[in-house]
């Protein structure tokens, strides 16, 4: 892999400088209520917006397609929950609480939609059960993902509650129902402006982590927080990445899923995503905001990793694609 191809994206580069400007000016007091107020009404707007995105037509699709979907369910909402749980030992020994509890919050997220449809078709697979499975994925996880948390983080020590749980389907999902219900009446007007979407999930973002940083930073985050626990964090990552996607390989071949299929598998049910993490992590975990910038801190590495990982795999499966095509044109 090139030096350009391993250099983060603009986005990535944002986040960075986010977190660099929460560590020098963190927002406190009203200043801090004043933001927190602000990132809750982008967030209902964007979980409205993607309401509002999503066809009826996938979701009635989506039960076509049904083994290789419950196949990236179950590597998304039980595969990943499995591992972080079985990496505990690992986890308290090498990171902070708060680090190995933002990596099991990790584990409980819904996959990505743009970057799992990108990867899917540079290596050939099949896009349009990708385009399904990571849409599909998305909307359970609004429900699944507080649920996992209520359970497995609350009995780790993360302090999730189940009224944490109710909230974030009245701030999330009830935005998503009424944009999805207003989706025949605006639903040309935001396919002609697929772009504003993507500003506004990056906007969002960038939002809650800067107060969510702000909070953590006057709480003692990085005083509080090793050097060697943000490379364990890394490498902690970088495991899950090296177990799952795997596995998943192997799974869709002895399950007798095409070539295309495979590769819709391991790249749908091997991703996280940021876009629906970081609010779902803003509503989750209110009552403990000076906790939530180590919180989310393992979802920004995972998710630079994933890119950069899937990158690489994609472009692997290209050139197998290839050459298999050269075999036979030489037959």
């Amino acid at each position: 892999m090139s030096l350009r191809r391993a250099r983060p994206d603009k986005f990535t580069l944002a986040l960075l400088a986010t977190v660099a400007l929460a560590s020098l000016l963190p927002c406190r007091d009203g200043a801090a209520r004043l933001f927190d107020g602000i990132t809750d009404a982008a967030i209902a707007l964007l979980f409205f917006l993607h309401g509002a995105k999503l066809p009826r037509a996938a979701i009635v699709q989506g039960l076509a397609h049904w083994r290789l979907h419950l196949t990236v369910f179950a590597s998304t909402f039980v595969l990943f929950p499995l591992l972080g749980l079985a990496l505990q030992p690992l986890g308290l020994a090498l990171l902070t609480p708060q680090l190995y509890l933002g990596v099991l919050f990790v584990c409980t997220l819904p996959s990505t939609v743009q970057s799992s449809i990108a990867f899917t078709s540079i290596a050939g697979g099949n896009v349009s059960a990708a385009v399904v499975s990571a849409s599909m994925s998305n909307l359970i996880g609004i429900v699944v993902t507080p649920l996992l948390v209520g359970l497995l983080l609350a009995s780790h020590g993360g302090g999730a509650s189940w009224r944490g749980v109710l909230d974030i389907m009245l701030q999330l999902l009830l935005p998503f129902a009424l944009g999805h219900a207003a989706r025949g009446r605006i639903g040309g007007w935001v396919d002609r402006h697929r772009p504003l979407l993507g500003y506004t999930d990056q906007g969002t973002i960038l939002l809650v982590v800067y107060t969510a940083f702000s909070a953590a930073v006057v709480g003692g985050l990085w005083r509080d927080t090793p050097v060697s626990a943000l490379l364990a964090t890394l490498a902690m990552c970088a495991l899950l990445l090296a177990l799952v996607m795997p596995t998943l390989a192997w799974t869709a071949r002895r399950l007798g899923f095409s070539r295309e299929d495979e590769i819709t598998i391991v790249f749908c049910g091997s991703k996280k995503s940021m876009a629906s993490g970081i609010p779902m992590a803003k509503i989750l975990f209110a009552g403990q905001l000076g906790g939530l910038g180590a919180l989310v801190l393992p979802l920004m590495i995972f998710h630079q990793l994933q890119l950069m990982v899937c990158a690489v795999v994609a472009r692997r499966y290209a050139t197998q694609a290839a050459a298999t095509d050269d075999t036979l044109e030489a037959d």
